[in-house]
């Protein structure tokens, strides 16, 4: 009981802030106001990580570090979007109201704010999901969550790009569509979900479909691969965790570098950041399929002594990887040249920055993950990022001829 009153009564001084914000100035003033209430709410016991996040966010505010639209749109998304959750009975039915309104809070506050960019108010809505879904068994989640939300929506804000609302709502269209349904084949779990939604919205938003296909194209032979011989690999004692299904850590761990690169090339225009894309896509599809179709083959080497080392050992080669390894990067290179993204030059940097990156990748499991030193996770991201700036260098000099 004590649980919902507190969440009622914060949901009311949000909807407060979001109401009288554009009315009251200076900004510390509606700060202090919100901090002195916060300061009361703090006393009920459920809601003091919620009572504290509004009051950093006011804040902030208060301080002129984020502008009334991203102050009121956090508190339209990450509060109300809380409440629906909270009120529909929380696990996963209760993401689908959480959306709704979240979604429809942010909208409506923007448009009371004057504010005419939706893309801030998606970027907002889908990182408060993502959160959600990643902390939701942490006591201090909607203190996160809250101001995962507002940097990332000032973020963008201070970036400015504009996109068009078609472009934006085929955007979402594809990129929820294609994380649902990994969700439902159980290729990704509920973080996996919406942290994929989210790749894939900044990916087609900054470039265009294209650029998602070729992460589709990774995405597809990744999954595939994973379930190849799995029966075997799994009675080897290699086959991957959960059956495959990939989690936000996974995502982000294999993208964020591509990602990285679509929104450089999209702020810039500077085709150098497409071989940062597809150099780290490459390397990321040619691991995989290096780790999923070498593992059934010959007993692994390690790279760094070439001796015989168990399946499964990590920095373990095999010249069945090694092929499969290039068999990756070629696909995407020549996916991404029939869909106009590379040119003759950029489809010979992917093919090397695929093999490049798979060999770092092994390089840096054997010398530390074997260690425990790094994570699984931590090894697929400085691999992509080795990779991604080797395209960078290569490009870079092959066009310089």
């Amino acid at each position: 009981m004590e649980r919902e009153t507190g969440m009622w009564a914060v949901s009311a001084l949000a909807l407060a802030c979001i109401i009288i914000a554009p009315y009251i100035t200076p900004p510390w003033l509606l700060s202090l106001f919100v901090v002195l209430i916060c300061a009361l709410l703090f006393l009920i016991k459920k809601s003091r990580y919620t009572s504290f996040s509004i009051a950093t966010i006011a804040v902030f505010y208060g301080l002129e570090l984020i502008p009334l639209v991203v102050f009121s749109t956090t508190f339209a998304i990450v509060i109300m979007g809380e409440a629906a959750y909270r009120i529909a009975g929380r696990g996963t039915k209760g993401y689908i109201p959480f959306t709704i309104v979240a979604f429809t809070s942010a909208f409506l506050v923007m448009m009371y704010s004057g504010y005419t960019a939706p893309f801030v108010a998606v970027t907002g809505v889908i990182v408060a999901l993502m959160l959600h879904s990643i902390l939701r068994e942490r006591q201090d989640s909607i203190f996160i969550e809250t101001l995962g939300v507002a940097m990332t929506m000032l973020l963008f804000y201070e970036i400015g790009y504009h996109v068009e609302t078609t472009i934006l709502i085929f955007a979402v269209i594809i990129g929820f569509g294609f994380a649902f349904t990994s969700y439902k084949l159980k290729a990704a779990d509920v973080s996996g979900l919406f942290s994929g939604a989210l790749m894939g919205i900044l990916i087609i938003v900054f470039t265009d479909v294209s650029w998602f296909l070729i992460m589709l194209a990774f995405f597809i032979l990744g999954a595939g691969t994973t379930k190849f011989r799995f029966e075997k690999k799994t009675a080897m004692g290699v086959a991957e965790s959960h059956g495959g299904v990939r989690g936000y850590f996974n995502v982000f761990a294999n993208g964020l570098v591509s990602l990285c690169g679509a929104i450089l090339y999209g702020v810039t225009q500077d085709p150098i950041f497409i071989a940062l894309f597809l150099g780290s896509v490459a390397c990321a599809t040619s691991d995989t399929l290096a780790s999923e179709v070498g593992v059934v083959g010959k007993t692994p080497r390690l790279i760094t002594t070439f001796r015989e080392v168990p399946r499964g050992t990590n920095g373990g080669v095999t010249m069945v990887g090694e092929v499969a390894a290039v068999t990756g990067a070629i696909i995407i290179a020549l996916i991404a040249y029939a869909l106009n993204v590379a040119d003759p030059i950029l489809v010979v940097v992917t093919i090397l920055a695929g093999f490049f990156g798979t060999n770092i990748d092994s390089l840096i499991g054997a010398l530390y993950e074997n260690k425990n030193l790094i994570g699984n996770a931590g090894t697929n991201f400085l691999a992509t990022l080795s990779s991604g700036l080797f395209a960078m260098v290569v490009y870079y000099a092959l066009s310089s001829f």
